[in-house]
């Protein structure tokens, strides 16, 4: 045996000893959080594994430590078939709800309702995913998609660390549970409380968009196209199923399933209970609404499901939700803090908005710190004032909404109230207050710094012009600087002048302004809704370019002409008017045509209807589509004659559900509202236009 045989032989078991040494200390941090060796004794075998890989490249494999972001981003993301559907849950919200799910699955599987054992596990709110391993390695890992369908974030999901890329990890897989030889994991991707609050710092601090809540930022994250993103995040995952593919494992309950799951070295949250009845289940669910707030995780309900794996098999599946299992949604979470301040804020048509800062309080999935009251009248009602203990709610989900103050709390002497100004804060013009109107206004449109900030947001959202990179940060060096105080000065920007201003380099300078210089080419609607007209909307905005196709023809409609567009009528008609008959918005048009911006397009064929088949329906969209991108949908929508609304209500027809949809679809369920997924929508529309698809 020669000295290089022998070396190698040594180099091979020492390195198959430093990825077993790897791994368990791995699992030990990630999964058990418990740490048995200091960082720079890992970050020291850590470094030894990755010079014995360079000495060695082909004995590098895909479960090696070294792995976990070892892709260059990637062109798009490839389809991938899951082996079995993953089913959405129904919902249930409160004792009588669930004891009715419980007597319809007594009656299916004809036993006494009372025999009946479950496991309650808290609801993730995340990212759902399927990881598919053979002989016990990692081989691709994919989102929920349509539940048949789901995109490859393999190497996105290799960077969270609580996934093995191997199982078992330990080594200690105990009878009577078995190893089958192919076998897939589903389980939610999230992003801890602390990991959420510290990426939207860093967003704040980049002048960036924030997350709404740690759902998207997961989501966000995970498919991302370069992995190294998703690995900055420190996202994590918890496991709750296990379908053998090929061999058994010798589970034959949930729960035995999730000890199979911890035994391989998978996570599993640690809020879960075995229930003797529906009774305990409640016990469950209250217990943990009273304490999630102390949790490292967001979540908004729990997941009950038949302990018994051969009776929920038995029970099997609707269209699409298993029967054996259901979710239970928490009401809104209200939370106290205390006001510090009430500031008042200036939008960019002049309205003077009074804004309670709060001392931050964590709810519903994110970190609030700012509450609109509205008006100052709603202010007035609310008789809220600085130093008061308030309590608060998101309305929605989503919108931080202040309830009532809590008198009892309130300082002792009593803070002032809070008058409405006489001045703008911004810039001490006087405030006006237009007939029939409740809001107080800045008129000084021309020269407000606040309302000129503002409008140039709103003209570079996503929504209007897209202009990437042109966040609040930057609009504020710009109007600081004087290089940019209407939409039409930032197209006189150079990537020299862009590079003046604090922190922007050569490359960041060129990126902006070829993202302005795009934003040209913008479809008429977009510009429309862009210029900020007081009452036109998304909606409204496309329904005027798809009628009039030119600023200027919309300059020169009739207030009658504007009426008679479907969903304008007489309001909106006479605020676009009265926009058009202002000499500085018509300054501003000439400026916009004389740098380029297009303001006009002609009829095409994209805009003329396909069908009649939602001629009527009011459709609402959430959650996010396998296939067809929310544009795409919006268009189908509208060529079929539909109308969208963004709120679900009794006139709502269908709700166009897909993945995480959120509290729009549990309003939908709770009315009784048609609720479509997309391959339901398509085969409407198919039935009237079977070759069209939104081309």
């Amino acid at each position: 045996m020669t000295a290089s045989t022998f070396d190698s032989r040594a180099d091979r078991e020492r390195l198959d000893a430093l990825r077993q040494t790897l791994d368990r200390h791995n699992y030990l941090y990630y999964v058990l959080d418990k740490s048995e060796l200091p960082d720079a004794d890992y970050d020291a075998l850590y470094r030894e594994l990755l010079a014995l890989e360079a000495r060695h490249p082909d004995w590098v494999t895909f479960d090696s430590p070294s792995q976990r972001v070892g892709a260059a981003p990637a062109a798009g993301f490839q389809t991938i078939r899951h082996p079995q559907r993953l089913y959405s849950l129904d919902n249930v919200f409160n004792p009588a709800e669930l004891r009715a799910w419980q007597e319809r699955l007594a009656k299916q599987a004809d036993i006494d309702s009372q025999r009946l054992r479950y496991v309650a596990e808290l609801k993730i709110d995340g990212l759902a995913i399927s990881l598919v391993y053979e002989n016990g390695a990692l081989r691709y890992g994919a989102t929920r998609g349509d539940g048949l369908e789901g995109e490859d974030i393999t190497a996105s999901l290799k960077t969270i660390r609580s996934i093995p890329l191997r199982a078992p990890v330990t080594g200690m897989l105990d009878a009577p549970f078995e190893l089958p030889e192919r076998f897939e994991i589903r389980g939610e991707a999230f992003m801890p409380t602390q990991s959420f609050i510290r990426l939207n710092e860093e967003q704040r601090a980049k002048g960036q968009k924030e997350f709404a809540n740690p759902r998207n930022a997961a989501a966000g994250s995970l498919r991302q196209l370069d992995p190294q993103i998703a690995a900055s995040r420190q996202l994590d995952a918890f496991f709750y199923g296990v379908t053998p593919l090929s061999g058994e494992t010798g589970a034959s309950t949930q729960w035995e399933r999730l000890a199979w799951l911890r035994a391989m070295g998978f996570k599993t949250s640690p809020a879960c209970a075995a229930c003797n009845s529906i009774e305990a289940v409640q016990d469950f669910i209250a217990h943990w609404e009273g304490r999630r707030a102390e949790l490292s995780f967001a979540t908004d309900g729990a997941v009950v499901k038949v302990d018994d794996l051969a009776l929920q098999d038995a029970l099997g599946y609707t269209a699409k939700s298993p029967r054996w299992a259901v979710a239970w949604k928490y009401p809104p979470e209200i939370r106290q803090t205390r006001v510090e301040a009430i500031e008042l804020s200036v939008g960019r048509t002049g309205v003077i908005t009074p804004v309670a800062i709060m001392s931050p309080v964590f709810i519903s999935g994110s970190l609030v710190q700012r509450a609109s009251l509205h008006n100052f009248d709603e202010l007035a009602a609310r008789d809220v004032r600085v130093g008061d203990v308030v309590r608060l709610q998101k309305a929605a989900e989503i919108i931080p909404e202040i309830l009532d103050v809590v008198l009892g709390e309130r300082p002792d002497p009593p803070p002032a109230p809070v008058s409405p100004p006489t001045q703008c804060p911004a810039c001490q013009t006087p405030v006006v207050r237009r007939e029939g109107e409740i809001a107080l206004r800045c008129p000084n449109r021309s020269e407000c710094p606040a309302q000129l900030a503002n409008r140039l947001e709103h003209w570079a959202s996503r929504a209007a012009m897209n202009i990437d990179g042109l966040g609040p940060a930057l609009i504020e060096q710009l109007l600081n600087a004087e290089l940019a105080s209407s939409p039409a000065d930032l197209y006189q920007l150079t990537p020299e002048s862009l590079m003046t201003l604090d922190r922007m380099a050569a490359k960041s300078a060129q990126n902006v302004y070829e993202a302005i210089q795009a934003s040209r080419q913008r479809p008429l609607a977009s510009v429309l809704f862009g210029l900020g007209i007081r009452h036109v909307g998304k909606e409204t905005a496309l329904a005027l370019a798809q009628r009039f196709h030119s600023v200027d023809a919309l300059m020169e409609a009739s207030i009658e002409d504007l009426a008679a567009v479907d969903g304008v009528g007489a309001l909106v008609a006479e605020s676009v008017a009265l926009f058009f008959a202002d000499a500085d918005n018509r300054i501003l048009i000439d400026a916009l045509r004389a740098r380029g911006v297009r303001l006009a397009e002609s009829p095409s064929q994209a805009d003329a209807a396909l069908s009649d088949a939602l001629a009527g329906k009011t459709l609402v969209l959430t959650g996010t589509l396998p296939t067809l991108k929310r544009a795409e949908a919006e268009t189908l929508i509208r060529r079929h004659g539909g109308k969208l609304s963004s709120s679900v209500s009794k006139k709502t027809d269908f709700v166009l559900a897909g993945e995480s949809p959120g509290s729009k679809y549990d309003k939908a369920l709770a009315l009784g509202v048609a609720v479509l997924d997309e391959a339901a929508f398509l085969s409407l529309l198919a039935s009237a236009a079977p070759d069209e698809r939104g081309s």
